[in-house]
């Protein structure tokens, strides 16, 4: 006898929370179709921090020896003044006793990692580019995704993963904005020596008075390593753009001038960029729902967080293995949307408030407002460093990747 067809999975998005669903979805033995705007896959972006609670999902998927090739496995999480002292260090990944590591690495490396993995798996026919959703309709028969340059398709139910811009979303939350707070990033990457540890994560300052995110996230035989690097600034000269702005160093250097560091020259980096982009830091409030019948939201359609913590990726590859899991476990797949929601929702909400308001750089936003943002003699004369990681520790059980919960 036959075995019964199961009914096709339709995701429309094949940015990292649909191109870890579709793997997921496989490897469940569930089919799957991927629906993507652009016409050809290339490489994009900057760097990325994927936390033991991602890179479990990942290494499940058989994907750790191709992070491994391609990134770089972090030790430490550093954090400094704007005077370049150090205020805590703390141990990642399996540094810090973790099952799973932690990899920095270029966001377009590990998106070719991961759609790699779909081609070679579900086929290169499972993705289709060049088709631009621009909404969904259904009834008791299933669900069809509609696009601006092609007949519509159908399936059982339909995954939004479709990004920020998310036109999914759009549909079901028409009048919604997006929350900009005045703070503008510029973001760029850089060849070079490594520095500390030469796999270390780090802060550096404040929002008021200049911060910055610095880590490797690529190796070259020659010793050097790519840097990604991201500033923060509030702004009040700058707006809403596009998030592929060229960025000019003239228009943020100011606060980073004089940030000559016997562990690392600031303004060197800066101006040795390969290329720098110009990005708004946006999100958008919590919603109360994300599933409509047979279509549910996923990744940054669902939930899009400030770019801090490095959550934003991990939440979209926790989604998709809890969704997957889900649709595998149960008979009607619109009552798995509404079971996922009901698993993600809260828990990504609390996400996105905490990282526009205590994301884990609230150590040295302490650290300022005791010192006054002046230099100090010895960090345990201003704070007992137990307060601090207490701080880290905080931030790691509200975003999932607490020590207890991903597993030693």
């Amino acid at each position: 006898m036959a075995a019964e067809k199961k009914p096709e999975i339709l995701i429309v998005g094949g940015g990292i929370g649909g191109l870890t669903l579709a793997l997921s979805l496989h490897a469940r033995g569930l089919p799957c179709q991927i629906y993507e705007a652009v016409q050809t896959f290339r490489p994009l972006g900057v760097g990325i921090n994927m936390m033991p609670h991602a890179i479990r999902v990942l290494t499940k998927l058989g994907l750790e020896p191709e992070l491994m090739a391609r990134g770089v496995e972090a030790r430490e999480f550093a954090y400094f003044n704007r005077h370049g002292q150090a205020i805590f260090a703390e141990p990642c990944g399996r540094f810090a006793g973790y099952g799973h590591r932690h990899f920095s690495i270029h966001r377009g490396d590990l998106h070719e990692v991961l759609y790699e993995a779909v081609a070679g798996r579900l086929g290169s026919g499972a993705v289709h580019l060049d088709l631009r959703c621009v909404g969904v309709e259904q009834d008791d028969t299933g669900v069809r995704v509609l696009f601006d340059n092609a007949a519509p398709v159908t399936g059982a139910v339909v995954i939004g993963a479709d990004g920020f811009h998310s036109a999914i979303r759009r549909q079901f939350y028409p009048s919604e904005g997006q929350q900009f707070g005045g703070i503008n990033m510029w973001r760029g990457v850089t060849r070079r020596k490594p520095f500390l540890s030469g796999a270390s994560v780090t802060r550096i300052g404040t929002v008021s008075t200049g911060k910055m995110t610095i880590y490797p996230i690529r190796r070259f035989d020659d010793g050097t390593q790519l840097i990604n690097w991201v500033t923060e600034q509030p702004r009040e000269d700058r707006g809403i753009n596009d998030w592929a702005t060229p960025g000019r160093i003239e228009d943020f250097i100011a606060p980073y001038a004089d940030w000559h560091f016997d562990w690392l020259d600031i303004p060197a980096l800066i101006g040795g960029a390969d290329y720098i982009f110009e990005y708004p830091m946006v999100d958008r409030d919590p919603v109360d729902r994300w599933t409509f019948g047979g279509v549910t939201l996923l990744g940054d359609a669902a939930h899009p967080m400030y770019p801090r913590g490095g959550n934003g990726g991990a939440q979209a590859i926790l989604d998709a293995e809890v969704l997957a899991g889900l649709l595998c476990e149960m008979d009607d797949p619109r009552a798995a949307l509404k079971a996922y929601e009901e698993k993600r929702l809260e828990a990504t909400g609390k996400i996105v408030l905490t990282n526009r308001a205590t994301p884990p750089d609230h150590i040295i936003e302490k650290v300022d407002e005791l010192t006054g943002g002046e230099p100090f003699e010895r960090i345990e004369d201003v704070i007992d460093p137990a307060e601090l990681a207490a701080i880290s520790d905080r931030y790691k059980d509200i975003a999932g990747f607490g020590l207890d919960t991903v597993g030693r």
